[in-house]
């Protein structure tokens, strides 16, 4: 039987919002959007019990409930926003600097009591096909849990709802949202691993086809997949340090066994990124040995149509060289000066047609013995 913790990861087939919680806003960015809090809440026991509309209000009310917790979304905070979240939840300067700046490689450090992870999620864009980066900042503490966005993805609303339908979950404290988020951003991997695998095959259809084009698309694909290594290949070692800190942080049994499942698929990914990166390599080898052959018979084909030129030329330069010795002699002797020699010798005539014909005869075993004729 499936555990409750991966029950409450299971999106709900159909799905259908609680009704009881009150709606997400949704986190998707635009260019209207002014609000960077997406949404803010309050949770005794696992279950939402106030939804702040302002930070400060969400300050107020979880020092009213001392055994509360919040979680606060943002979406490209302003550095006033941060400062105070800084302010009030003790937020050590460096990690705050970090989610200033974005552009941070996945990592995962521990400031005292708060765990400070930055993760980069993925998604697979059919119509450009190409992978679209989002960057994810998430500060974990005894009773909050803040996240900041930086992109599109992933949509963390998915990820709230689920919770907050399995209370027996949430009521866990921060940690158990820290792996659900870590859940949701390696499932998130799933599709694009599935979306990269497609285009991998088909441009293997279009090297063997000869495209043009191919060559670009290697390589813009090529370079999607560094990234894809760089957000993957460093969640193997946080998870495992994660995991290290089983025994010393008291972590839940059940949230062990999760980490560990959400590992293994990391683990999974980074392997298949890695694969993807060699067979991109391998396909780019080989659609250059394709492209020169193409263009060695090329060449070939050139240099056959040039030698056969050439070898025409021999032929019509060798009957040239053949017809020029008869006119040369008919046209001497067709002067007709009136001192000219031969002109009144007997023998003049047949003279003149045996010496074209000692000439044309002699060029023409000249020319055939080098084969020009």
């Amino acid at each position: 039987m499936k555990s409750v913790w991966r029950r409450a990861l299971t999106p709900p087939q159909p799905p259908e919002p609680p009704a009881t919680t009150p709606p997400a806003r949704s986190t998707a960015l635009d260019s209207s959007e002014v609000a960077s809090v997406v949404e803010a809440a309050l949770y005794q026991d696992g279950v939402r019990v106030s939804s702040p509309a302002t930070l400060a209000e969400t300050y107020r009310e979880l020092r009213d409930q001392p055994s509360g917790m919040a979680w606060i979304g943002l979406a490209r905070p302003t550095e006033a926003e941060l400062l105070s979240l800084a302010a009030e939840f003790d937020l050590h300067p460096l990690a705050v600097e970090d989610a200033m700046e974005a552009h941070q490689r996945p990592k995962l450090e521990r400031y005292g009591d708060t765990l400070f992870v930055v993760l980069r999620a993925a998604r697979y864009l059919d119509a450009p096909e190409e992978v679209d980066f989002g960057e994810l900042h998430v500060f974990v503490g005894p009773d909050f849990v803040i996240t900041v966005r930086h992109g599109a993805a992933p949509d963390l609303s998915a990820v709230r709802q689920r919770m907050e339908e399995s209370p027996e979950l949430l009521k866990l404290g921060p940690e158990a949202v820290l792996y659900a988020i870590l859940d949701a951003v390696v499932d998130g991997y799933e599709p694009v691993v599935v979306g990269v695998q497609n285009d991998i095959d088909e441009i293997e259809t279009e090297v063997f086809r000869g495209d043009p084009e191919v060559s670009r698309r290697i390589y813009e694909l090529s370079r999607e997949m560094v990234e894809f290594q760089r957000a993957t290949r460093p969640l193997v070692g946080m998870l495992h340090g994660l995991m290290a800190g089983f025994s010393k942080y008291g972590t839940d049994e059940e949230l062990q066994r999760y980490l560990r499942d959400v590992a293994d698929h990391v683990t999974h990914t980074s392997e298949r990124v890695d694969g993807f990166r060699q067979a991109l390599t391998e396909i780019l080898t080989v659609n250059t040995t394709l492209v020169t052959q193409q263009q060695n018979a090329e060449m070939r084909a050139l240099a056959e149509a040039g030698f056969e030129q050439n070898e025409e030329i021999k032929k019509i330069s060798s009957w040239a060289a053949i017809l020029f010795a008869p006119t040369l002699v008919g046209t001497i002797y067709g002067m007709n000066f009136k001192h000219m020699p031969e002109l009144h010798w007997v023998l003049g005539y047949p003279f003149a047609i045996a010496l074209m014909g000692i000439v044309c005869t002699s060029l023409y075993v000249i020319f055939k013995r080098r084969d020009w004729l």
